[in-house]
Protein backbone atom coordinates (compact mmCIF):
# COMPACT_ATOMS: atom_id res chain seq x y z
CA UNK A 1 0.00 0.00 0.00
CA UNK A 2 1.31 3.45 -0.92
CA UNK A 3 2.25 5.89 1.81
CA UNK A 4 0.18 9.07 1.64
CA UNK A 5 -0.11 12.33 3.51
CA UNK A 6 3.66 12.61 3.86
CA UNK A 7 5.53 15.88 4.18
CA UNK A 8 7.93 15.90 1.22
CA UNK A 9 10.54 18.46 0.17
CA UNK A 10 11.75 18.50 -3.43
CA UNK A 11 15.01 20.35 -4.09
CA UNK A 12 15.99 20.71 -7.75
CA UNK A 13 17.22 23.62 -9.86
CA UNK A 14 15.00 22.58 -12.79
CA UNK A 15 11.62 24.30 -12.49
CA UNK A 16 9.97 21.77 -14.82
CA UNK A 17 10.96 18.88 -12.51
CA UNK A 18 9.70 20.83 -9.48
CA UNK A 19 6.34 21.57 -11.13
CA UNK A 20 5.78 18.01 -12.36
CA UNK A 21 6.72 16.41 -9.03
CA UNK A 22 4.70 18.91 -7.01
CA UNK A 23 1.53 18.25 -9.03
CA UNK A 24 2.01 14.48 -9.01
CA UNK A 25 2.84 14.17 -5.31
CA UNK A 26 0.00 16.48 -4.25
CA UNK A 27 -2.38 14.36 -6.32
CA UNK A 28 -1.10 11.36 -4.33
CA UNK A 29 -2.12 13.15 -1.12
CA UNK A 30 1.23 14.48 0.05
CA UNK A 31 2.11 17.87 1.52
CA UNK A 32 4.83 19.11 -0.86
CA UNK A 33 7.32 21.95 -0.68
CA UNK A 34 9.52 22.69 -3.67
CA UNK A 35 12.76 24.65 -3.49
CA UNK A 36 14.81 25.57 -6.56
CA UNK A 37 17.85 26.88 -4.72
CA UNK A 38 19.78 24.52 -2.41
CA UNK A 39 21.22 27.46 -0.45
CA UNK A 40 17.66 28.47 0.45
CA UNK A 41 16.72 24.83 1.08
CA UNK A 42 19.40 24.41 3.74
CA UNK A 43 17.49 26.90 5.90
CA UNK A 44 13.95 25.85 4.92
CA UNK A 45 14.14 22.06 4.94
CA UNK A 46 14.08 20.94 8.54
CA UNK A 47 13.53 17.70 10.41
CA UNK A 48 9.75 17.93 10.03
CA UNK A 49 9.94 16.42 6.51
CA UNK A 50 9.34 12.71 6.06
CA UNK A 51 11.25 12.52 2.76
CA UNK A 52 13.53 14.85 0.80
CA UNK A 53 13.94 14.37 -2.96
CA UNK A 54 17.30 15.97 -3.70
CA UNK A 55 19.02 16.61 -7.02
CA UNK A 56 22.76 15.88 -6.95
CA UNK A 57 23.89 18.44 -9.55
CA UNK A 58 22.87 22.05 -8.86
CA UNK A 59 24.84 25.22 -9.58
CA UNK A 60 24.59 27.12 -6.27
CA UNK A 61 25.47 24.14 -4.05
CA UNK A 62 25.66 20.45 -4.87
CA UNK A 63 23.07 18.07 -3.55
CA UNK A 64 25.89 16.25 -1.77
CA UNK A 65 26.80 19.41 0.17
CA UNK A 66 23.14 19.93 1.08
CA UNK A 67 22.84 16.26 2.09
CA UNK A 68 25.66 16.76 4.63
CA UNK A 69 23.85 19.77 6.11
CA UNK A 70 20.50 17.95 6.25
CA UNK A 71 22.14 14.99 8.00
CA UNK A 72 23.64 17.31 10.61
CA UNK A 73 20.15 18.63 11.33
CA UNK A 74 18.52 15.20 11.38
CA UNK A 75 20.39 11.89 11.19
CA UNK A 76 17.10 10.11 10.46
CA UNK A 77 16.38 12.24 7.39
CA UNK A 78 15.16 10.02 4.53
CA UNK A 79 16.70 11.33 1.34
CA UNK A 80 16.26 10.15 -2.24
CA UNK A 81 19.00 11.49 -4.49
CA UNK A 82 17.95 12.34 -8.05
CA UNK A 83 20.39 12.58 -10.91
CA UNK A 84 20.71 12.50 -14.65
CA UNK A 85 24.46 11.93 -14.21
CA UNK A 86 25.21 8.65 -12.52
CA UNK A 87 28.89 8.49 -11.77
CA UNK A 88 30.25 5.94 -9.36
CA UNK A 89 32.14 8.52 -7.28
CA UNK A 90 28.99 10.63 -6.73
CA UNK A 91 26.94 7.57 -5.82
CA UNK A 92 29.61 6.37 -3.37
CA UNK A 93 29.98 9.82 -1.82
CA UNK A 94 26.23 10.26 -1.38
CA UNK A 95 26.02 6.77 0.11
CA UNK A 96 28.76 7.68 2.63
CA UNK A 97 26.70 10.74 3.53
CA UNK A 98 23.65 8.62 4.27
CA UNK A 99 21.68 8.57 1.02
CA UNK A 100 20.75 5.03 0.17
CA UNK A 101 18.09 5.70 -2.43
CA UNK A 102 18.42 7.05 -5.96
CA UNK A 103 16.22 7.99 -8.87
CA UNK A 104 17.59 8.41 -12.36
CA UNK A 105 16.30 11.32 -14.43
CA UNK A 106 14.46 11.32 -16.67
CA UNK A 107 12.07 9.16 -14.67
CA UNK A 108 10.65 6.10 -16.43
CA UNK A 109 7.31 7.17 -14.99
CA UNK A 110 6.09 9.35 -12.14
CA UNK A 111 4.86 6.22 -10.41
CA UNK A 112 8.54 5.27 -10.08
CA UNK A 113 8.92 8.30 -7.77
CA UNK A 114 6.01 7.20 -5.58
CA UNK A 115 7.35 3.64 -5.53
CA UNK A 116 10.72 4.89 -4.30
CA UNK A 117 9.03 6.99 -1.58
CA UNK A 118 7.07 3.92 -0.49
CA UNK A 119 10.31 1.90 -0.34
CA UNK A 120 12.05 4.57 1.75
CA UNK A 121 9.17 4.81 4.21
CA UNK A 122 9.23 1.04 4.84
CA UNK A 123 12.80 1.25 6.16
Amino acid sequence: MAASNLKIAVVDDESEILNILEKFLKKKGHNVRTVSNPVVAKDQVDNSYDVVLLDIMMPQMSGLELLKILNQKNKDCKVVMMTAYSTLDKVLESHREGAKYYLMKPFKSLQEVQDKIDEVMKK
